[in-house]
């Protein structure tokens, strides 16, 4: 039932129809799949193959966070977040990206970087924000590239490290960050935080 799902929403050897994958989630779902429970409560939160219900979309999300699926671990926190499809809990938001950081969801360490860092369902502690913004960099999470390129240029967080702070932006340009580009064509020309190399200089320009 699933992988018809599957087959129905990506347009996998026959025609995309959002409806019957809408369907095909819904019974594989109603039988304990958690990656159909997931994949429903996005059909539901997205209107596709269905009408847009967030609570409906929150009920399943929950569903599968409590099957196991880390991806809706994940979800669940950002609606308890945003308080989409239930009420706004930021404990239970914080509690829920931790539960996905265990099983390695890379989006959930960069929230829970997020939630050290603005207290966010807990205590305010910029060493965590720091050490899980990292680890999210690490995976290769654009947006914790960008925060940790700029503790390190700006001594956030962390001693200011010139030399980190251009690493950090040589992997961002490298990913097609534009901004990164014209901030490592600067480095280059000005020799910050690396070796003075115009042609380097005048390449990310």
């Amino acid at each position: 039932m699933f992988s018809l799902a599957i087959i129905y929403e990506n347009k996998e050897g026959t025609e995309k129809n959002l409806e019957k994958a809408f369907q095909w989630y819904q019974k594989a779902a109603e039988n304990g799949h958690e990656k159909a429970m997931s994949n429903l409560a996005n059909c539901y939160y997205n209107g596709n193959g269905t009408e847009k219900n967030l609570e409906k979309s929150f009920y399943w999300c929950q569903k599968a966070a409590e099957n196991g699926d880390e991806k809706a671990m994940s979800n669940l926190a950002i609606c308890y977040k945003n308080g989409e499809g239930t009420k706004k809990n930021l404990k239970e938001a914080f509690y829920w990206y931790q539960k996905a950081v265990e099983n390695n969801n890379i989006i959930a360490i960069f929230n829970l970087a997020n939630c050290y860092y603005n207290g966010g369902g807990t205590e305010k502690n910029l060493e965590n924000a720091f050490q899980w913004y990292q680890k999210a960099a690490e995976n290769n999470h654009i947006k914790a590239i960008t925060t940790l390129a700029n503790c390190y240029e700006n001594g956030e967080e962390t001693e200011r490290n010139l030399e980190k702070a251009f690493c950090w932006c040589q992997k961002l340009a490298e990913n097609g960050n534009e901004k990164a580009m014209f901030i490592l064509a600067n480095c280059y020309e000005d020799g910050k935080g690396t070796k003075k190399n115009l042609q380097n200089s005048f390449y990310w320009y």
